[in-house]
């Protein structure tokens, strides 16, 4: 079970609908060098909706770096809020309760928690729990870029819904989009495209 963010969580998927990115690993892949401590991985994930499937490969120090610097390079060139989020914590505990009869433990459910900074400071923390202490490390990390694609795209998606509103003097909706957007805009990380927007909602002087 993966858990994420519930802070304007609701908002975001209402703005996307059926554009609401959510992904699905199908398979993973490791390869570790451990005298050179170097990592690579390869994920094959599917989207829930269309069924497109994306492919990240990745390299780095370990595990969770090459998975990391994998998801980064493939949606930061369209998505770039996630060129200024890092990892800021990375745990995991067992629960050993959970252990089946006659096992030794290592059997146990373990939840993998990832904590990320985004470029105001603020920690976001994504969780998984199964029996595969890997499986779950990926579907928390997949989870942190998932929410802060989902945060930017619903983030521009409000400002041109609000220039449109503007347009057609609809202040009601000019209003109701200002804070939608004052809303999200603490879900996403800084990117150009959203710090100029950003810009033009502070009250000019």
């Amino acid at each position: 079970m993966t858990r994420r963010p519930q802070e304007n969580l609701e908002l975001i998927r209402r703005v996307l609908g059926d554009d609401y990115l959510e992904l699905s690993i199908e398979k993973l892949t490791i390869e570790e060098d451990l005298a050179a401590e170097r990592a690579k991985v390869h994920l094959e994930t599917v989207t829930t909706g269309n069924k497109r499937s994306i492919v990240v490969d990745g390299e780095g120090v370990g595990f969770i770096d090459a998975l990391v610097h994998g998801l980064l390079q493939r949606f930061a060139q369209e998505y770039k809020s996630l060129e200024s989020i890092e990892l800021a914590n990375f745990s995991v505990n067992a629960d050993i309760d959970t252990t089946k009869s006659g096992q030794a433990g290592s059997d146990a459910v373990g939840e993998v928690t990832v904590e990320v900074r985004n470029s105001e400071h603020k920690l976001f923390r994504f969780s998984d729990s199964s029996r595969s202490v890997i499986a779950s490390a990926a579907r928390a990390v997949l989870a942190a870029v998932e929410y802060f694609v989902n945060a930017e795209r619903a983030f521009i998606i409000l400002h041109k819904a609000r220039e449109d509103a503007a347009r057609r003097n609809r202040t009601d909706l000019v209003a109701r989009y200002t804070r939608e957007l004052s809303e999200v805009v603490v879900s996403t990380s800084f990117a150009e495209v959203i710090e100029k927007i950003r810009k033009d909602l502070e009250p000019k002087s």
